[in-house]
């Protein structure tokens, strides 16, 4: 009889535990979600974050806090987030770094993009593309190559950091055309822009939201950008493919992921609250305004995504020879 008592008792906790869950999930969410961004303020990942998350405070009705947390290639933002309580109030903006280059560029990386995450929606992807500074003559990608070829030694590379799609985009750059240039990486997008400008590096590969104000502002020159086809934020430029380097692609994207274990009624709040952010015109205007493409899915399409990114930027690393401890 104590038995069964003890199996009844279990049987009504695990009822009510049944009953009440999908209560709690209803109620989601009851206060302010925090948002990390793996990059410093000011970048692409901190404009797309903002700009979003924005919206989706409204749909929700809390307030989305963003929270940058730059360093490691995103590395310290994500391994937060993974080690975060799975209750939907802790995200990831996660990027092509963070869930993609990551996993193949750190030989002890501090968290697992696949087994440590929930996926909730892709937001957005966004070609990069190859800005100079004033002081350099070229107006057009073979023009850099021949003043490259005639004076490597004259040309710095920046990158938002070593691994980042940026630094693999000009490592593929080098490849094609037969370049010999030295790569200087920083700490995030915003200051190796800063230095550009400042005439301390002479060229690198960024995403469009963060160099499109310094292009129309012309304190920067684009030549290219990598995306398959022309960006909508600047028609008049050609791609890399265009600018006679075929088949040259490289193409940054963000996406929302929470810790592992987040619950499936709370995954699935998050990513219709998303998906109608990016939905609204004003947000797709703004996003197409800054070189991104609103791109929201389900979250099984993204977690498939993201494996396929994983398996794609392994290949593009080992080519590269970059690698990080």
């Amino acid at each position: 009889m104590k038995t069964i008592l003890t199996r009844a008792a279990c049987g009504a906790a695990l009822a009510a535990y049944a009953c009440t869950f999908p209560a709690a999930a209803q109620d989601f969410p009851r206060r302010a979600i925090t948002l990390i961004v793996p990059h410093s303020a000011g970048g692409t990942s901190d404009i797309l974050a903002r700009t979003v998350a924005a919206e989706v405070g409204k749909t929700l009705g809390q307030t989305i806090v963003v929270d940058n947390k730059g360093g490691a290639n995103g590395s310290i933002a994500a391994k937060a987030v993974a080690t975060a309580a799975p209750d939907g109030y802790t995200l990831l903006l996660a990027t092509a770094s963070t869930h993609g280059i990551n996993p193949a560029l750190y030989k002890k990386l501090q968290y697992d993009a696949v087994k440590d995450f929930t996926p909730v929606t892709l937001l957005a992807t966004v070609p990069n593309v190859l800005v100079v500074n004033k002081q350099v003559q070229a107006t057009d990608v073979q023009q850099l190559i021949a003043e490259i070829k005639a004076d490597g030694n004259a040309f710095n590379m920046a990158s938002a950091g070593a691994g980042t799609p940026g630094h693999l985009a000009g490592e593929m750059f080098k490849q094609r055309a037969g370049l010999e240039f030295v790569h200087v990486p920083y700490k995030g997008g915003s200051p190796a822009l800063a230095d550009l400008i400042g005439g301390q590096v002479q060229f690198l590969f960024t995403t469009i939201p963060g160099a499109l104000p310094h292009i129309k502002a012309g304190t920067l020159r684009a030549l290219a950008v990598t995306s398959p086809r022309r960006s909508p934020a600047l028609p008049d430029l050609p791609t890399m493919a265009e600018s006679g380097l075929p088949g040259f692609q490289a193409i940054s994207w963000h996406g929302i992921v929470a810790p592992a274990g987040t619950p499936p009624a709370v995954v699935d709040t998050l990513n219709q609250a998303f998906s109608k952010a990016l939905a609204a015109p004003e947000v797709r205007q703004r996003l197409m305004e800054e070189g991104a493409e609103a791109a929201a899915i389900n979250t099984g399409e993204f977690g498939a995504f993201i494996q396929s990114e994983i398996a794609a930027w392994a290949e593009a690393v080992k080519a590269s020879g970059a690698s990080a401890n």
